[in-house]
């Protein structure tokens, strides 16, 4: 009996130990192969990657609010997110300038989070190319004032993208912000940052899809970016950063694709001048007053002409040479001489064809101006650089296609996601400024917790514009924010430059700082004239225009660091009331 016994143990162990082999390598099979769940992440919690950055980035936060006099626990630190504006190299610059002061005033070290859209992102990019960055903000400032990139590097990096599947203008416009405006070409990737200690505020940055935002589904629009993962914020569907670009299907990993570098991650967030509505706001004046069908066709033309105009700043920022930047000076005068000319009177006596016609020969002749320049540049390296721009840039103005990037929605089985997502290969991806020029969606709700928002506004348009979409997003997707008083708006012409909302309950306070207000300016017209002088889009600035923005930028940091130093003890307040409940 006792031998029958043990034979029978051994048997029914021998049977566990297959079964839990089979079993094992069952579930290697399917991690490996079929489980959607390890690629694709649906939740409105943080990854575990973000939830251990910041904890690690709470303990540089006590420490400084320690430093600042305010009393404060580990489990009471505020998540403090400071939001930078979109508005091209003005907000580029500018930011730099607010996180120089924050810096020197020992607050940037109480922020949990940066956020930006459009042109704040050129700046926040290039910030953390440098792991100790909030250390030493002076070096990317350095940068943005230096030599810049080489036209060599340009056109190479160019060569590469021209060799994927996908290469668009988004890649072009890349090199145009990178090179040509923050002067680095920064091929590290986003997700190189996921394993850095918490030195720096956690980044997120924001783009929109392009035809999502275009049929007004809100909930597939916003698409945020992280070192950890990178998604569609209201859908909470999102996927490791590093695996953004792959193609998928259905959940699984199809194919592998090398993760897009930082120079593309710029191009796709400052992308605004995809949008038709932005374009037909850099028309010259004889053509908007065509009317809404004319334009439409004189559009094509400026869309030639318009990144052309661009490229050809970023060759004359690189060169030195007397003679090119001559050729330069004729070429740039040649174009406007063409868009500038007035040709309103002929138009009225044409048909539509005839009006397409026309502007079809006129784009002709733009590109035909370009190929007779080149053709009359001397032989060398820089007219083999340019001879390459011109072969492949045009094609890709002619297609206008902007942000192509693998579509890891694509045929996705959740019933939540939009079908203008779960039917494409490809999503199209663009500046978030299109939508709400502020990035505030990621930051509302429970997923992140704010307590306190700091806002430096650095758009263009009505000042409050950014609040006002932003309150009304909130609606639509039932977050909270704070309560906006409409009668601010009649400030709008010659704003205050600090305003504080607050918030009751779960809604974040925001402390909301226009760029150009009536400490810096002695009315509404020199406001006006200020963002004429820094518009959104036009030539790079210049040392000097630098200089003035992250100066003005600075100081009005420096005149409200009590408003700020009050709001971050009133934030701590909140979440020892939060933690206590």
């Amino acid at each position: 009996m006792r031998c029958r016994r043990m034979c029978q143990d051994v048997v029914f162990m021998f049977l566990c130990v297959i079964l839990l082999t089979e079993s094992s390598e069952q579930t290697a099979d399917s991690m490996t192969t079929t489980d959607p769940k390890q690629y694709i992440r649906q939740s409105q919690d943080l990854c575990s990657g973000e939830q251990q950055y910041v904890q690690d980035r709470k303990h540089v936060v006590l420490e400084a609010f320690n430093r600042l006099g305010i009393n404060c626990t580990l489990e009471c630190v505020p998540h403090v997110a400071l939001l930078a504006s979109g508005g091209g190299q003005r907000a580029a610059v500018s930011l730099l300038g607010s996180v120089s002061q924050m810096a020197a005033e020992d607050l940037l070290d109480t922020v949990l989070y940066l956020g930006g859209v459009s042109g704040s992102t050129w700046s926040m990019a290039s910030l953390y190319s440098d792991p100790m960055w909030s250390r030493d903000t002076m070096a990317t400032v350095a940068g943005m004032q230096g030599s810049g990139v080489e036209l060599a590097e340009v056109v190479s990096w160019l060569e590469k993208r021209a060799k994927e599947e996908h290469f668009s203008l988004t890649d072009i416009w890349a090199v145009i912000t990178a090179a040509g405006i923050m002067k680095q070409m920064d091929v590290r990737c986003l997700s190189e940052e996921a394993s850095r200690n918490a030195t720096n505020p956690y980044p997120v940055y924001s783009a929109i899809e392009k035809y999502c935002f275009s049929q007004g589904l809100t909930n597939g629009s916003w698409f945020e970016w992280t070192p950890h993962e990178a998604g569609f914020t209201e859908l909470g569907l999102f996927v490791e950063t590093s695996h953004l670009g792959s193609n998928f299907q259905a959940g699984e990993l199809m194919q592998r694709k090398p993760e897009m570098d930082m120079v593309k991650l710029q191009g796709i967030l400052g992308s605004a001048v995809a949008d038709e509505a932005v374009l037909k706001g850099l028309l010259p004046p004889w053509m908007t007053a065509l009317g809404n069908d004319d334009d439409s066709i004189a559009r094509d033309y400026m869309r030639v002409y318009h990144i052309v105009d661009k490229l050809v700043a970023l060759m004359r920022n690189r060169m030195q040479d007397p003679v090119i930047l001559t050729n330069l000076d004729d070429l740039q005068e040649a174009l406007q001489a063409k868009v500038n000319y007035n040709e309103s009177e002929l138009l009225k006596s044409m048909s539509p064809e005839e009006k397409k016609e026309l502007f079809q020969n006129r784009t002709v002749e733009l590109i035909r101006i370009l190929e007779v320049w080149c053709q009359g540049l001397p032989d060398g390296p820089f007219k083999m650089y340019v001879s390459w721009l011109i072969k492949h840039v045009i094609p890709l103005i002619v297609k206008w296609e902007w942000g192509t990037v693998g579509n890891y929605l694509y045929q996705h089985p959740d019933p939540a996601v939009p079908s203008c997502l779960h039917s494409k290969e490809r999503i199209n991806l663009m500046d978030a400024g299109l939508l709400v020029n502020v990035g505030y969606p990621p930051f509302l709700g429970d997923k992140r917790d704010i307590d306190l928002i700091i806002a430096p506004e650095y758009s263009a348009g009505d000042i409050f514009e950014t609040l006002t979409l932003a309150r009304d997003y909130a609606h639509k997707v039932n977050k909270p924010f704070p309560e906006i008083d409409d009668k601010i708006l009649d400030e709008k012409d010659w704003p205050k430059d600090c305003y504080v909302f607050q918030g009751e309950q779960n809604q974040p306070t925001i402390i909301y700082m226009p760029l150009f207000n009536r400490k810096n300016c002695k009315d509404a017209e020199e406001v006006k004239a200020r963002m004429e002088e820094f518009s959104t889009f036009q030539k790079g600035f210049n040392q000097g225009e630098m200089e003035f923005l992250m100066e003005t930028a600075g100081t009005n940091m420096k005149n409200n660091k009590d408003t700020i130093l009050t709001e971050l003890k009133r934030a701590v307040q909140r979440r020892q009331d939060k933690t206590n409940s």
